[in-house]
């Protein structure tokens, strides 16, 4: 049984009776999930730019998208029209299949991992993480890299409220420390 198959027939029931709904359309879902990489440490180098885009298209499947500045900073040494970053928008079969690899591979893989803090879910029920070191995926060679960058992870929910996003994160199996609830 796939993730997605997983959440409509056992966790949607599940959350209607723990959350009190009586239409299954009221129960929370996951809509979108988005990587973000910003390129501070190598905007001026080219191939630092090419393997963060190897590295997302390998990490995700899907080719990312170069964000751009709007406009000039002084103090940064950034120019209007600079390269600044990439992002990724997983919708669908391919953000079920991520977030099933980032429950259950990569986010074991993280270095001194002892669990997800309630403080990375936001008061509108969306959960935004940050990972130091890319090496953690599994589609990802430590033998390959020559350097290492970070991503963000921000998984945006159809929760109304940060009580229903708990509800259903821990329900999908996300590794939350138990100590701070």
């Amino acid at each position: 049984m796939n993730f997605k198959e997983q959440y409509t027939k056992k966790i949607v029931p599940e959350l209607m009776k723990t959350l009190g709904f009586k239409n299954q359309m009221q129960v929370p879902k996951i809509e979108k999930v988005v990587l973000n990489v910003g390129l501070s440490k190598g905007l001026k180098d080219a191939t630092f730019i090419d393997t963060v885009e190897s590295t997302l298209t390998r990490i995700t499947g899907q080719k990312p998208i170069k964000t751009k500045a709007k406009k000039s900073i002084s103090n940064f040494k950034i120019r209007q029209g600079m390269i600044i970053g990439m992002k990724v928008t997983l919708r669908g079969k391919r953000m079920y299949d991520f977030i099933e690899k980032l429950i259950k591979v990569t986010l074991p893989r993280v270095r001194d991992f002892r669990g997800l803090d309630w403080k990375i879910l936001d008061h509108k029920g969306n959960l935004n993480l940050g990972i130091k070191e890319h090496i953690s995926f599994p589609e990802i060679r430590s033998d390959e890299i020559e350097k290492l960058h970070g991503l963000e992870v921000a998984i945006v929910t159809s929760a109304k409220n940060r009580e229903d996003a708990k509800a259903l994160f821990s329900a999908l199996g996300f590794p939350f420390k138990t100590d701070n609830k």
